[in-house]
């Protein structure tokens, strides 16, 4: 993977419908063609921010965190019904979630009081926001779900943007709902240009 020298801080999230012929799998073959299927709108994520790269051969370490090539970070996400990708040259995460009733008992695994009470918009709304973002940051990090107790929402800057604590950083969470979905990505400094398609 190579990129430009270009100076700029925007990063590029792509999502990308799954076709309706492709929902219908299920199990392994699902998830085979949703990996393959998120590493197209990877490409068009590199391909934005003017950077060439084998989306054929990204390499992961042993427990599966996607592993920077040539200084250059990616992240994919895949649902049954939309994929996503994005590049970026600072540590980046990227997640995708269809909003859907949740228990209780779920939104209090996902948030403390504390988190809880920053907001009093629609809680299965701020389940999501929540659960997205926490994703996105723990894939930037490199640490997986084992380590979410650990990422805590500090501020909730407006109605697209919040801030997480995580290994004592804060990193800056954009959103982008669409078609009953919410998608989540850590921006950091940079300007975000989501691509739904």
């Amino acid at each position: 993977m190579t990129h430009t020298s270009q100076t700029d801080t925007v990063i590029y999230p792509v999502i990308l419908p799954v076709p309706p012929d492709k929902r219908l799998l299920s199990g392994r073959k699902q998830a085979e063609y949703l990996s393959r299927y998120a590493r197209c709108a990877l490409k068009l994520s590199a391909e934005k921010r003017q950077i060439r790269t084998d989306i054929g051969n990204l390499p992961k370490d042993a427990a599966g965190t996607p592993l920077p090539v040539d200084g250059v970070y990616w992240s994919v996400t895949h649902k049954p019904e939309y994929v996503g990708g994005v590049v970026s040259c600072e540590r980046t995460g990227l997640d995708i979630e269809k909003i859907r009733p949740v228990s209780e008992g779920l939104f209090r695994k996902i948030s403390d009081e504390h988190e809880a009470n920053l907001t009093d918009d629609d809680r299965l709304r701020v389940f999501f926001r929540y659960w997205t973002s926490k994703e996105a940051v723990l894939k930037a990090a490199g640490t997986g779900l084992k380590a979410l107790s650990c990422c805590k929402i500090m501020q909730i800057t407006d109605d697209r943007h919040l801030i997480i604590c995580f290994e004592n950083r804060e990193w800056l969470i954009e959103h982008f709902r669409f078609d009953g979905h919410i998608a989540s990505v850590v921006k950091n400094a940079g300007e975000v240009k989501w691509s739904w398609q």
